[in-house]
């Protein structure tokens, strides 16, 4: 029994929410805002990876609680692959949501999305609270992360703005192939990195590219363009990066769905002594 269990012995079970990851299945930096922030144009979609959230309010004078364990797909519990770094538990997306929405919880996350991975992660945890505590304000969403918006409601959806902008668009059932890397990439490096590229002219030619910060990606880390290449040839399809990576991913037509069915939902590959994780991953339609 857990610290975690301890506490609900003599109250109630916790809700358990769903945090489905967010695959940007496009993504285009339109332009940067005179604060920094930089404008996109993205189609996303939200799937079946997901990470699990125990949500238990807590009692009068209590205060929240956050812990943090991983699940990683494919692999037997306590198989250790990456490390599992979230951060204080102060600083985290879950308990930033609790405290943006004025709630005190006991919070049990389990990992199934890598940090660092290009997936929205963080962001899906924080739109899991947000949802248990039926919080429909979008600037909230919006102040705890540009991602977030997009994760409360889910689905597909056309993305704009910093994040900020959504627009449904109708379900597609779609399947994807996922590489995750044994690593993942800081983010704001890779923006940094874009400002870099884009100020000398460096960057892939407009509309050439899937995803314009495929390239700073690289840059940043450039152990990724190996696990493309181990992708590709595993699949004899195109890769593309979710997000600002680390996360590879191709897209299944009919013929390639039929034969994924025969494989099994999660695996490992192996390039240069290290092990990536391969995840078969469906679109999700809308939150209810």
């Amino acid at each position: 029994m857990t610290a975690t269990d301890r506490q609900y012995v003599d109250g109630p079970r916790p809700a358990v929410v769903s945090a489905p990851a967010k695959l940007t299945a496009t993504l285009a930096v339109t332009g940067v805002r005179d604060d920094g922030y930089h404008l996109l144009e993205s189609e996303m979609l939200t799937l079946d990876l997901c990470d699990t959230l125990e949500i238990a309010t807590c009692a009068p004078g209590e205060r929240s609680t956050l812990e943090v364990a991983a699940a990683w797909p494919g692999l037997d519990d306590g198989a250790v692959w990456r490390t599992l770094s979230v951060g204080p538990p102060e600083d985290n997306l879950v308990t930033r949501a609790l405290r943006a929405v004025d709630r005190a919880a006991h919070v049990r996350l389990v990992k199934r999305i890598p940090p660092g991975a290009g997936l929205g992660g963080g962001s899906a945890d924080a739109a899991a609270v947000l949802r248990w505590a039926g919080c429909a304000d979008r600037g909230i969403a919006a102040r705890l992360g540009a991602d977030v918006p997009f994760c409360v409601s889910g689905g597909r959806a056309l993305v704009t703005g910093i994040g900020d902008s959504v627009e449904q668009v109708p379900f597609e059932e779609r399947t994807f192939v996922l590489l995750l890397p044994p690593f993942g990439v800081d983010t704001t490096a890779v923006y940094r990195r874009w400002d870099e590229m884009h100020a000398t002219g460096a960057l892939p030619a407009p509309g050439t590219v899937t995803n314009d910060l495929e390239a700073p990606a690289v840059s940043v880390e450039p152990r990724l363009a190996g696990w493309k290449a181990v992708l590709e040839e595993w699949t004899g399809r195109p890769a593309a990066m979710a997000g600002s990576g680390s996360t590879w991913f191709v897209e299944l037509d009919a013929r390639t769905k039929a034969e994924a069915a025969l494989l099994p939902t999660a695996g490992v590959l192996e390039h240069e002594g290290t092990t990536a994780l391969v995840v078969v991953a469906s679109a999700l339609p809308a939150q209810e």
